[in-house]
């Protein structure tokens, strides 16, 4: 039998959780709800689905298994709270809340409840991510970087919480050790947030990873550098594509030698979600639990805290 999902906000990216879980056979969508009554009856009259204001009447309503929330981000704990406390399964967007704080008591909740808790880090579902995990991966030092043209379109938080908690995320997942110690700064260019954040993290185990995320920049770039002692793995999440490169040496001295591997493609968000209703139907732990996502704001939240209160006196007074 399918699982009965309701959607909770279904503006830019909402609206794309709607129509996935139209198109997956274990899902049955039986509503969609947002503060924005017209946004919702328009995406609910396209997709055949009730429309609704709130979460609570959704619930009411039409008694959803589980749901997913792609709200803005201060209104993700109160949320999803409520959804928990209802006995209903949650895939939450990243970054998991605001506050670690708030992830550990949904977590706990959760977890009391026996329920689902997964967070939307959509690029661990990327093919290109999905591939090097798969591989037997032994960095020394990673290099990610995640540029865009400003657009405007995220105006409710900074480029740590939007862009760069999607590298720190996987860079944690690739790196298995405590981190050590976060050197950050950044600065705000059109926004009251951070609008150029760049980050080196060191872990324990002495890798070391350094992460600059902008939405400043000319042209798009979402890419991942990873180094290990003979090889180089460069993963373009853009284009879902992997290339391993090694340097040989022959009678002639040494080749580089480069190698392009060939795996399967596809939607990263329809996995992601298809992945979720795996495990509500299972009962089984998410690829990307409530646990990966508190880890990774937490390391955020000390990015913003070196950011907005420990860099210059310039960045302070421009942010």
């Amino acid at each position: 039998m399918a699982e009965k999902i309701g959607v909770i906000g279904v503006g830019h990216l909402g609206q794309h959780h709607a129509r996935i879980y139209t198109e997956l056979l274990d899902a049955r969508l039986v509503g969609v709800a947002d503060s924005d009554i017209d946004r919702a009856k328009f995406i609910g009259e396209h997709l055949g689905v009730p429309a609704y204001g709130s979460l609570e009447e959704l619930i009411r309503r039409k008694s959803p298994d589980a749901i997913s929330i792609v709200v803005p981000t201060s209104r993700h704990y109160e949320i999803a709270k409520t959804a928990l406390n209802a006995g209903i399964h949650v895939l939450v967007e990243k970054p998991v809340t605001v506050k670690p704080e708030e992830a550990e008591e949904l977590l706990e909740l959760a977890d009391k409840k026996n329920l689902v808790l997964q967070v939307g880090h959509v690029e661990r579902f990327n093919s290109a991510v999905r591939y090097v995990s798969g591989i037997q991966c032994n960095p020394i030092y990673l290099d990610s970087r995640r540029t865009c043209p400003f657009t405007g379109r995220i105006n409710d938080v900074g480029v740590v919480l939007d862009l760069m908690i999607h590298d720190i995320d996987i860079i944690m997942s690739l790196v298995n050790s405590p981190i050590k110690k976060i050197a950050a700064t950044g600065a705000c260019v059109f926004t009251n947030f951070e609008d150029i954040a760049d980050a080196q993290i060191t872990f324990e185990n002495g890798v070391l990873a350094h992460v600059l995320v902008s939405r400043c920049a000319e042209k798009k770039c979402r890419q991942l550098e990873i180094v290990e002692r003979e090889r180089q793995i460069t993963i373009n999440y853009e284009l879902q594509s992997v290339q391993i490169s090694r340097v040989v040496n022959n009678p002639d001295g040494q080749v580089e030698i480069r190698e392009t591997p060939v795996f399967p493609k596809s939607e990263p968000l329809k996995l992601e979600l298809a992945d979720f209703v795996s495990c509500v139907k299972e009962h089984k732990p998410p690829v990307v639990g409530g646990m990966d996502g508190k880890r990774a704001l937490e390391v955020a939240v000390e990015i913003l805290r070196q950011i907005h209160d420990g860099g210059t006196e310039s960045v302070r007074a421009a942010c």
